[in-house]
């Protein structure tokens, strides 16, 4: 049996990689049971508000009004009352929106890039110099790391950033990618990869903050105060999650 440990507390919403116990703590990938139902189909939408005019030529002006932010809505097939206890009693444990948590969205659990994929879940890439909030592009690296033995990351990978900021828990995605093989401006060496990405940097990073590339994490928030489930007359459960990014 796990012991309780405050220092552990899931804090991950409960999936088939994510256990949680009785108690709240996580549960190591040998203890017991505890797992989190997987998702029937989930949704992944960018939500960037803009303000849009245009001037009597034609010409449109536009600019961002509100920070960009990720929204996920997931739905889950039938549940068992102990599946359905499992997710519920977490969600409402939250209180809403008085207490953020994450979830990890299966597609991009790992990278598209078999190798990098290998590469990622035992190291991070870092950024060689720091970065300004607002920037689209890095150019990251690390000793012993090259792109023809390594991958690199691929347009469509989710990232989070972890380093001197405790508090920056946006997570981006890659739109572009430049190697030494296929680039534009100045050439990255063998052992660097410059990614593009949207959106631009919410905060600012420093020199060797980690790029995360394996099981990056949302903190989200419900949409709403209200959770709410079917019961069927086969003892089934129906239930379904609208979540927003928040940081």
């Amino acid at each position: 049996m796990a012991n309780f440990n405050t220092n552990q507390l899931q804090n991950i919403l409960p999936d088939p990689n994510n256990r949680i116990s009785h108690a709240g703590d996580i549960l190591s990938s040998n203890a017991g049971t505890g797992f989190g139902p997987g998702f029937a189909s989930f949704q992944l939408t960018s939500e960037q508000p803009t303000l849009r005019n245009f001037t009597n030529s034609g010409r449109l002006l536009a600019r961002s009004i509100v920070a960009h932010k990720w929204k996920v809505a997931i739905k889950y097939n039938k549940l068992t009352q102990v599946d359905f206890d499992r997710i519920y009693s977490f969600i409402i444990n939250r209180r809403g929106a008085l207490n953020p948590f994450f979830v990890s969205l299966p597609n991009y659990r790992v990278p598209r890039d078999s190798s990098f994929a290998t590469y990622a879940a035992s190291a991070n890439l870092q950024i060689g110099s720091g970065l300004a909030a607002g920037s689209t592009q890095a150019l990251i690296s690390k000793s012993g790391f090259t792109v023809s033995g390594d991958g690199k990351p691929s347009p469509g990978d989710l990232f989070t950033i972890s380093g001197t900021n405790s508090n920056h828990k946006k997570a981006y995605m890659v739109t572009r990618v430049e190697t030494q093989a296929d680039y534009t401006g100045t050439q990255p060496s063998a052992s660097q990869v410059r990614i593009h990405f949207t959106p631009g940097l919410a905060k600012t990073i420093a020199t060797n903050d980690d790029f995360i590339f394996h099981n990056p994490l949302i903190q989200v928030i419900t949409s709403g105060d209200i959770q709410q489930y079917t019961l069927d007359s086969n003892n089934l459960y129906s239930f379904s999650l609208n979540l927003e990014e928040i940081q």
